[in-house]
């Protein structure tokens, strides 16, 4: 089966120097996606627009959000196979980029694709929003992560003391949440991405809070996006959260443009 958009100029259009590494990203999502369970049987056709080129359009979203610091960092909440988080690593290479996801097995092909795209601006931590938030809080209480976008840059693919090696390249990390105490508790983001994790009555806890003030929650989400943020205005509120708004992002020449939140932090 091959994917609808295989060969079209649209593709290359839109994903500029970030088209290579993303191609063999798309050939490794075509051959083994659907039986490692990360997309569904009908996406197969469909993996350059519905997976790759809807995750690309963030891509601007999350660049203005990063403009004003100077520590770029980002973290994508619920990588999975690599939505959008994959995306806007390759797309933007001078963006340090945490891939966070708890289940091992989707934390082994995010390491198979960082290798495979020679991206050297991701790290990957097995873990829940949840626990990095308590381990934020935790090295905030003690003075660890006081400065603005937190104590230390993790660029490279490069972690704290308690990562372990997974897959065959030597400079990805992938961190195991639970053997991080100390310097190992993460910064705190300028931008946070996501797709498909979760309503905004529960993604707002899980995800405003990583940011550093002045951040911003970049989301993909569908057609509800509205409805969501109206009705998850408390919970975005109590995680200090500030003009919730969404915005219609063009995905490519002749495709159907998707939904993104921004909500800011104050």
């Amino acid at each position: 089966m091959t994917d609808e958009l295989e060969g079209s100029p649209v593709v290359r259009e839109v994903l500029g120097d970030a088209y290579e590494p993303l191609a063999r990203f798309h050939a490794k999502l075509m051959a083994e996606g659907e039986p490692r369970g990360l997309i569904g049987p009908r996406d197969v056709p469909i993996v350059w627009e519905r997976h790759i080129l809807n995750s690309a359009a963030i891509v601007p979203f999350v660049r203005d959000a990063v403009s004003g610091f100077s520590r770029k960092n980002v973290a994508d909440i619920g990588s999975g196979g690599g939505f959008p988080g994959l995306i806007v690593a390759a797309c933007l290479p001078d963006v340090s980029v945490t891939l966070v996801e708890p289940m091992e097995r989707r934390v082994e092909w995010l390491g198979e694709c960082v290798e495979l795209m020679g991206l050297e601006n991701v790290t990957i931590r097995r873990a829940r929003s949840e626990e990095l938030i308590a381990q934020m809080t935790a090295a905030s209480g003690a003075g660890a992560g006081g400065r603005r976008g937190g104590s230390r840059r993790q660029r490279g693919g490069r972690g704290g003391r308690g990562g372990r090696r997974d897959g065959r390249d030597a400079q990805q990390v992938v961190e195991n949440n639970s053997q991080l105490t100390g310097d190992g508790a993460p910064d705190r983001f300028a931008a946070v991405t996501c797709r498909a994790v979760a309503p905004m009555t529960k993604l707002s806890g899980w995800t405003l809070p990583l940011l550093t003030p002045g951040g911003r929650l970049v989301a993909l989400k569908g057609r509800s996006a509205q409805a969501e943020i109206e009705k998850a205005a408390k919970e975005i509120s109590k995680a200090h959260g500030l003009n919730p708004r969404v915005v219609e992002a063009p995905v490519g020449p002749g495709l159907e443009p998707t939904h993104v939140v921004l909500v800011d932090k104050r």
